[in-house]
C-alpha cells in the first residue's frame, strides 16, 4: 500500500490575528512631506528669520566649498549634514549662527568636463578661442551651482542659498588680483622656475591630490659617464628609469659616505652591451646587481674608490661628439655629493636632471646647475632640440611616445649604454586622465619669505 503524499494547504491564521489600522502614512509619508517642509521654511525666510534678534554672539562656519561640476554624492551629503548640525546647535545655544554656503568654480575638475564635451565633437581644445573656454566653463559651473544648490536644500541643510560665495564672482576675482599686486609693489613677488608634476594629456600640472599610483612598465638603462678629468679612463655608470631626461642631465651625483668600488669586466654574454676590459665604478653594495643587470659572467674588483677621489671629477655627457647633436651636449657634467644617493637600488650614481625632479632641482639650486626647457606643455621636446626634436614622452591619447627609445638607440650608439631592461613598479597618473604624468620644469611666480618687506604701500600705495 502506498503511503498518501497529497500535501494539505498550510493554514491561514490572518483571521485570528487582531492588526489594527490606521491613518498613519507609510514613513509618515516624508518623500512627500519634506518638500512641502522646505518650501515653508523658504516662503517664510526661516534662515533670515534666525538673523532678526540682534546682541548674539556670532558663530560663522567658514565652508570649504565643493566643485560645481556634478550631481551631489554620498561624501558631499556626510559633509554638508555634518556642519549643518554644528550650525544648528550653535544657533540652539543662543549663538547668531551663519552658514554661507559657496562653490569652487575654478580648476581642472570643470575645465576637464568642458574639454569631454570637445572631444565628443571631435574638437581640439587648443583650437578654441580661450575668453570662449573660459566663459563656457562659468556656464558650466553657473548650471551645476543650481543643481547642488537644489540638491543640498533637498539634505535638508540651512544657509543663506540665495547669496552664496562663488569663486568666479568678479569681486572675489579682484580681491585677489589686488593681493597680488601688493606681492608684486613689495618686491616679494618674483619669476623663477621648478620642476613640477604634470600631465602631457592635460597641459597642466598637478597637485599632489590630483594624482594617484598604478603600476607601470617603464624602460631603465644604466649609462655610462666617461671622464674628462681624473679617473684614469674609469667610467662612471649611473641607473635611470627615464631615458628621456638623459638630453636634459647636468650632473652626475654621488655619496660620500658610501663604498665605492672600481670593477674590470672580464667576461660577458654575447648579447651584451657592456664590453670586456673596460672598467667602471659602482657602489659595492651594488656591484652584483648591476653586473648581473649587464650580462657579465666575470668581473674583478680592482680597488677602492674614495669620497676625495670622486670630488672635483669631470665628465663628459653621454651626448658630447654625437653625430647630429650640432654641440648642444658639449659641456661638462660635474660629479658632485649629495645625501640623497643610497645604495638601495641603481649603481651608487645618480643621474641629476634638476629640471626633471626635486632631488635633482636642490641639487641645481646647491650647486648652481642650469635649468633645461626641452620639454613642452604637450610632453614633447622643442622641435629645435637636436636628434630628438618634436618627438614626445607621451603621447596626447596618454600611451607612450618615441622619445624613450630613441635616446635608448642614440645611447648605444654613442657608445654610452651599459645595459638596458625594463621594470614594472608603481607609478604616477593623473586621476583624471589615467595617463601617466612626468616631472617638468615650468615657469613659476614665488612668493618669498626668508626677507623684510614693507606692507607695499609706500611709493605705490
Amino acid at each position: 500500500m502506498c503511503a498518501d503524499t497529497t500535501q494539505s494547504p498550510a493554514p491561514d491564521y490572518r483571521d485570528t490575528v487582531f492588526l489594527p489600522e490606521t491613518d498613519f502614512p507609510m514613513r509618515a509619508g516624508l518623500p512627500a512631506r519634506e518638500p512641502e517642509w522646505l518650501a515653508r521654511w523658504e516662503k517664510i525666510g526661516v534662515y533670515d528669520r534666525l538673523r532678526q534678534k540682534t546682541g548674539r554672539t556670532a558663530f560663522t562656519l567658514h565652508d570649504g566649498p565643493p566643485y560645481a561640476n556634478g550631481h551631489l554624492h554620498i561624501g558631499h551629503a556626510l559633509n554638508k549634514i555634518l556642519k549643518d548640525m554644528v550650525v544648528r546647535s550653535q544657533q540652539m545655544m543662543g549663538k547668531d549662527a551663519r552658514y554661507v554656503p559657496g562653490w569652487d568654480c575654478h580648476g581642472l575638475p570643470i575645465e576637464w568636463k568642458i574639454e569631454e564635451q570637445y572631444r565628443a565633437k571631435g574638437l581640439n581644445k587648443d583650437d578654441v578661442n580661450i575668453v570662449d573656454f573660459r566663459q563656457e566653463c562659468r556656464a558650466f559651473a553657473a548650471g551645476w551651482i543650481d543643481v547642488q544648490r537644489e540638491e543640498f536644500k533637498r539634505l535638508g541643510v540651512t544657509g543663506n542659498w540665495p547669496k552664496p560665495y562663488l569663486t568666479m564672482d568678479y569681486h572675489a576675482e579682484a580681491v585677489i588680483a589686488d593681493e597680488f599686486m601688493k606681492f608684486l609693489m613689495n618686491g616679494s613677488l618674483y619669476q623663477g622656475s621648478k620642476p613640477v608634476m604634470w600631465s602631457p594629456v592635460e597641459k597642466t600640472a598637478l597637485a599632489e591630490a590630483e594624482v594617484e599610483y598604478h603600476d607601470h612598465t617603464s624602460h631603465m638603462v644604466w649609462v655610462r659617464f666617461r671622464p674628462l678629468a681624473g679617473l684614469d679612463n674609469e667610467t662612471v655608470v649611473i641607473w635611470t628609469t627615464t631615458p628621456w631626461t638623459i638630453p636634459q642631465n647636468r650632473a652626475v651625483s654621488f655619496n660620500p659616505t658610501i663604498s665605492y668600488g672600481a670593477y674590470r669586466i672580464d667576461e660577458v654574454a654575447q648579447n651584451a652591451t657592456a664590453t670586456v676590459g673596460e672598467v667602471i665604478l659602482l657602489a659595492d653594495k651594488l656591484a652584483e646587481a648591476v653586473m648581473t643587470s649587464g650580462k657579465v659572467s666575470a668581473f674583478t674588483r680592482l680597488r677602492d674608490v674614495s669620497a676625495d677621489a670622486l670630488a672635483g671629477v669631470t665628465l663628459a655627457h653621454p651626448y658630447r661628439g654625437i653625430e647630429g647633436g650640432a654641440g648642444e651636449w658639449d659641456f661638462d657634467v660635474p660629479l658632485l655629493p649629495g645625501d640623497h644617493v643610497t645604495d638601495d637600488a641603481g649603481t651608487g650614481f645618480v643621474h641629476t636632471a634638476p629640471s626633471h625632479g626635486d632631488d635633482d632641482y636642490q641639487m641645481g639650486l646647491k650647486f648652481g646647475l642650469p635649468m633645461t626647457y626641452n620639454v613642452e606643455a604637450d610632453g614633447s621636446y622643442r622641435k629645435d632640440l637636436p636628434l630628438f626634436g618634436g618627438q614626445h614622452i607621451i603621447l596626447p591619447d596618454g600611451k607612450e611616445g618615441p622619445a624613450n627609445v630613441s635616446n635608448i638607440k642614440a645611447l648605444h650608439g654613442a657608445g654610452a649604454l651599459f645595459a638596458k631592461g625594463k621594470v614594472k613598479h608603481s607609478y604616477p597618473h593623473s586621476w583624471r586622465s589615467k595617463a601617466p604624468v612626468i616631472y617638468r620644469n615650468t615657469p613659476q611666480w614665488f612668493v618669498a619669505i626668508d626677507k623684510v618687506l614693507d606692507d607695499g604701500m609706500g611709493t605705490y600705495g
